[in-house]
């Protein structure tokens, strides 16, 4: 469970790096959309689990690309949080599989083949 510093800092996270996959990071994803889904601090705050959803790309390449310019994307963050918080954490970012997980059991659930339910009769007729 999360205690609320932990809760406070993780959306602090979350809305700077999209605004940074927004707007600084342009150079890096181009015309992709990246979406922050989920940001997971630990306890003391020095690390960050950052799970990262992919538009209009390739997201094995994009994802690469982000873990190699992760440096320059922790910097930026340093520059827009640096004076509200005393520590600025190491981020490891992870590819958020959630979307096509909720598509594949969209599609298992429409290939079932179920057969219709037979009609029930009704008992109170025969009192």
């Amino acid at each position: 469970m999360e205690s609320k510093r932990q809760q406070k800092y993780a959306k602090l996270i979350q809305k700077e790096l999209g605004d940074i996959f927004q707007k600084d990071a342009k150079h890096l994803v181009g015309k992709a959309m990246i979406t922050i889904t989920h940001v997971l601090v630990s306890p003391d705050l020095g690390f960050a689990k950052v799970y990262l959803s992919f538009l209009l790309t390739d997201p094995d390449a994009t994802y690469k690309l982000i873990n190699q310019h992760k440096k320059e994307i922790r910097h930026q963050l340093a520059k827009r949080i640096g004076k509200s918080v005393r520590i600025i954490p190491e981020i490891a970012f992870f590819p958020d599989d959630s979307a096509s997980y909720a598509q594949h059991m969209d599609k298992v659930i429409s290939d079932l083949n179920i057969p219709e339910a037979p009609e029930e009769e009704d008992e109170d007729s025969e009192d």
